[in-house]
């Protein structure tokens, strides 16, 4: 029945996500042209905001659960199993005030509304995949970045998104690579549970009235730990909510 319903509901959450795209790219323009980098990133926000609204329009929701009072202080790396697309306008809009970026392949910044546009100017990293030495320069950047302003990243360690909710193992390069550059840096891990279930059929048929959950976990602190370690520790914690 969900699936039955999915072919009915799709259609009207794809009208409204890309409607949002669509309307919110000549506000990011204004925004950024008119406000700097202060009323572009408020506009990001608030587009994220509607975009996780279209989900509703799948019976799909979303919570998101931090019982910690993390730093605005100071950068942090935000560390997350990654299921499907749908799990970053939850975490741009959470996660607002901590001014998170994401390190983005460098196609994306071309050819979809809003989205290309916020990823060529919102201060994040946009990455060759082919070519490693531009790559590990973009996310050194980014490091830079997050120490001077207090910016935060969030960094997918498994590389691709995983189909069926199963933990791939993390990779250390890019946490590694920032914290060279942002030694500051305070390692957070985030629990993403069922956003793999909404896409289970695909992105033009959405699965219908999934519950997508975003669990903040104990924040660790780099110290003198190994990068190794430290990625460990991450993956380890969340694969202990995300495959209880």
């Amino acid at each position: 029945m969900r699936r039955v319903l999915g072919f009915i509901l799709s259609p009207i959450h794809h009208l409204l996500f890309f409607f949002f795209l669509g309307i919110f790219h000549p506000i990011q323009w204004l925004s950024l042209k008119l406000g700097g980098y202060a009323a572009h990133k408020k506009s990001v926000d608030i587009l994220n905001f509607f975009l996780i609204s279209s989900y509703y329009a799948v019976g799909c929701a979303v919570s998101f659960k931090n019982q910690f009072d993390l730093p605005t202080d100071r950068p942090i790396i935000f560390t997350a199993n990654h299921q499907s697309m749908y799990d970053i306008p939850p975490l741009i809009w959470f996660l607002r005030k901590h001014h998170a970026k994401f390190i983005s392949k460098i196609e994306l910044t071309k050819g979809i509304p809003s989205i290309s546009f916020n990823l060529k100017h919102g201060g994040g990293a946009n990455i060759d995949r082919s070519d490693k030495k531009q790559s590990v320069v973009e996310i050194l950047k980014l490091g830079i970045r997050m120490q001077q302003n207090n910016w935060s990243a969030v960094i997918f360690p498994e590389g691709t998104r995983s189909k069926n909710g199963k933990m791939k193992e993390f990779q250390v390069g890019g946490i590694a690579t920032i914290l060279k550059k942002a030694p500051d840096a305070l390692i957070v891990p985030i629990a993403i549970e069922n956003s793999w279930r909404m896409v289970r059929y695909g992105l033009v048929w959405l699965n219908t009235f999934v519950s997508m959950k975003f669990t903040v976990l104990q924040p660790i602190e780099p110290g003198d730990k190994a990068f190794e370690d430290l990625v460990k520790e991450a993956e380890d914690t969340i694969k202990r909510v995300v495959e209880h």
